[in-house]
């Protein structure tokens, strides 16, 4: 840390990757209420930039409903943090086989957040699928 660096820039660096491994580990594990567990009761989830938001911590929770049924062997990573204020972004990779057909799917994009007292007030994700 040097003389520029903002006071409690790694405690908040540190919070943040607390809520994208929360997150990520719900996927992995297919919980919707640990993945939901991130976001503030009003949050704002954008799955991707041509889908309608999706607000409210239950509307997001039944986004992820499926996930169990549908995804297997998951596999969730992300990077390097970058932040700004209550502001986050990082790239993640996803993995996981389709339970019906047996595809790999392979998932590489970048998440950028909004915080507020801990949680997740905006999602917002970019991402590219590729299917084996």
């Amino acid at each position: 840390m040097n003389a520029s660096t903002p006071e409690g820039w790694e405690e908040k660096r540190h919070q943040f990757a607390e809520l994208i491994e929360r997150f990520g580990k719900g996927w992995e594990r297919g919980e919707p209420e640990e993945i939901t567990g991130v976001f503030s009761d009003g949050a704002t989830f954008l799955p991707s930039p041509f889908d309608p938001p999706i607000v409210g911590k239950e509307t997001i929770a039944d986004y992820w409903k499926d996930t169990p049924a549908e995804q297997a062997d998951v596999s969730f990573r992300y990077g390097e943090i970058f932040m700004v204020g209550p502001w986050f972004a990082t790239e993640y990779k996803c993995t996981f086989r389709r339970r019906r057909t047996g595809h790999k799917v392979d998932i590489r994009g970048a998440l950028f957040c909004e915080t507020e007292n801990n949680a997740i007030t905006e999602m917002r994700m970019y991402w590219h699928r590729t299917v084996d």
